[in-house]
């Protein structure tokens, strides 16, 4: 380049939206955290645990990423399970790339040939992350790259380890290589479009999922019924709702030791969130089927949507 050359023209500026859709635990959540760069959804290796579609802005000198993590695809078998797999294919059908993450941990399957065909349907560009390649041996990686390359034409197919972050740079650079040219859709101090209320409530159904572990399926959700901020504390009030006494026995624990222990670690969680003392009060609340009950599901910011 000589002295009368133009400098180089700056790579444009790219901003759009991507879906990451995928059967249940395969790491969608803690990968959405990992490019994101804090956390914005509860992480648990139960299957089914992100309920809502979550939004999050990712920011890049020459890019935004706004990130939708969507519940798994799953056959429903509530109301509630319902409506988050109705957030799920609403989701794919406003973005401009839709993100299927894989699991290369479990053999390719039924669940799996029904988020290709949401995909194929709904005409997106897809990217396919291979997730958990921490876990297996990396001569292993190629073959299951083939496997999944003749699936769909897709723009681009990225391992990565959500686990350690192993290649999650690559996947953001080619997810931004693939949105539209465009100003940005959030200001740069926007993360979420969801109110702190939300983010409350996931940290306490967190600890619940992890404390409780294998005891407690899926029948617990919590409300927050209160959030008063004074000068010196914010005050919280939460309801933990389960289908059955017995349920309600195990998330109080022998003289209330469980309860405890879920409001210790999930008011830890939501000082750091908020920055700010947290008083934080649970009711744990017995509430049969629950997860058909229309009002219910909407306090948990699970409300019906009207398909256009």
């Amino acid at each position: 380049m000589t002295d009368e050359d133009p400098p180089p023209a700056a790579p444009p500026f790219r901003a759009g939206f991507v879906a990451m859709v995928g059967r249940p635990n395969v790491g969608k959540s803690t990968l959405v955290n990992q490019v994101v760069g804090q956390k914005v959804a509860i992480v648990s290796d139960k299957p089914q645990t992100t309920r809502n579609r979550i939004l999050a802005v990712v920011n890049r000198p020459r890019g935004q990423l706004v990130l939708f993590d969507t519940p798994g695809i799953h056959k429903p078998m509530h109301r509630m399970n319902e409506r988050m797999l109705d957030s799920a294919v609403r989701s794919i059908g406003q973005v401009d790339v839709a993100l299927w993450v894989a699991d290369v941990t479990e053999s390719y399957g039924p669940g799996d040939r029904h988020v290709r065909d949401l995909l194929k349907q709904s005409g997106r560009k897809v990217v396919l992350a291979l997730n958990k390649i921490d876990a297996i041996p990396k001569p292993k990686i190629l073959p299951i790259i083939e496997q999944y390359r003749h699936l769909l034409d897709f723009a681009d197919v990225v391992p990565v380890s959500a686990l350690t972050g192993e290649n999650v740079d690559v996947l953001t650079s080619r997810l931004l290589a693939h949105l539209p040219e465009g100003a940005p859709l959030y200001p740069e101090d926007f993360l979420t479009d969801l109110p702190e209320r939300f983010f409350v409530a996931e940290m306490v159904r967190e600890k619940i999922l992890r404390m409780t572990r294998d005891e407690l399926p899926y029948s617990t959700g919590v409300v927050v019924d209160s959030f008063q901020e004074g000068p010196d504390i914010v005050r919280i009030e939460a309801s933990i709702f389960v289908e059955r006494d017995t349920q309600k026995a195990i998330v109080i624990g022998k003289g209330g030791s469980m309860l405890k222990a879920i409001g210790t670690a999930a008011r830890h969680d939501i000082e750091a969130f908020l920055e700010a003392k947290v008083f934080l009060g649970l009711f744990v609340k017995v509430r049969e089927k629950w997860r058909e009950d229309a009002a219910t599901l909407e306090q948990m910011g699970l409300g019906e949507h009207r398909r256009e």
